[in-house]
């Protein structure tokens, strides 16, 4: 793995990571791409560093609006607390999925993870598919909130927060299924303003992200006894830079998102999301 390459994969992982695409779809395609492996010990190692770095664009760049909202006072605090309290449901949810899917598709190999699942395209394509038809949706119906749906905009109550939560749990096992796209989409499909959607997703996703990075720590460890330690060394030094330009591409994808999603251009994102679902699919046709 280059240099070139570790930069072309961060600058892709912090511009989808944080707009409604799914980055790992656009990762390892990426990496399909370039001719590497998404489930080599050095390439999850990246993912994980990647991750870290769009993380940290999260913190920079909502920090003054989660201060003005969530921390202005204990009572807000504590507020907002019970709301990412009641999106346990995403632990919940996403295990229970995960928990299903290895027992259906890992029936009988020893050993095997979702992870195994993560690169094939043929099941991203779909997924693409299904979260561009949702940010559809929730953008033709927020924009012009005649269909019923959304019978009154309010700030964001414990049913709303839960919600949130829960689908965020559905789309973990699934590559292409955009979290952010999903979550903001059923935000603002029940009832949450989009400028407290948003920033309230992505407080989602920094909580997960402790969870995230510990899973992939353990399956990292099993790698090393299996593969040895001097590959996992030898790629600490790429990720760290890698993180480095995750967080500078992330910096610039949050700030393109946040002028289209209150410029009511969401939908957009799900269009988007249709196509890449189609050209995903040309690729696997093609043998990638």
């Amino acid at each position: 793995m280059s240099l070139l390459q570790v930069m072309i994969l961060a600058i892709v992982q912090g511009l989808a990571e944080l707009l409604p695409v799914s980055s790992s779809a656009h990762v390892v395609v990426a990496e399909k791409l370039m001719g590497l492996d998404p489930s080599s010990p050095p390439m999850t190692l990246l993912l994980v560093m990647l991750h870290t770095g769009t993380m940290v664009a999260v913190i920079v760049y909502f920090w003054r609006r989660w201060h003005g909202t969530y921390f202005r006072s204990r009572a807000a605090f504590k507020e907002v607390a019970v709301k990412i309290i009641a999106t346990a449901l995403t632990g919940v949810t996403g295990a229970t999925i995960f928990w299903a899917i290895e027992k259906a598709a890992f029936r009988n190999l020893q050993g095997a993870q979702i992870e195994d699942l993560f690169s094939h395209l043929e099941l991203m394509a779909p997924a693409l598919a299904a979260g561009g038809v949702l940010i559809l949706i929730a953008g033709v119906v927020t924009r012009r909130n005649t269909c019923g749906l959304i019978t009154k905009m309010s700030g964001l109550n414990n049913r709303q927060a839960a919600l949130i939560g829960a689908v965020q749990g559905f789309c973990l096992p699934f590559r292409g299924f955009s979290r952010s796209g999903a979550t903001i989409s059923v935000g603002m499909l029940a009832g949450v303003p989009k400028s407290r959607a948003e920033p309230f997703s992505f407080a989602l996703a920094l909580v997960l992200t402790p969870a995230v990075v510990a899973r992939e720590t353990i399956r990292l460890a099993h790698f090393q006894t299996t593969s040895g330690a001097s590959n996992l060394a030898s790629a600490v030094a790429p990720s760290l830079l890698g993180s480095t330009f995750a967080f500078l591409a992330g910096l610039v994808a949050l700030k393109w998102l946040s002028r289209w999603l209150e410029g009511g251009r969401w939908y957009l994102f799900g269009i988007y999301c249709l196509i890449a679902a189609s050209v995903v699919l040309v690729l696997h046709h093609l043998g990638y």
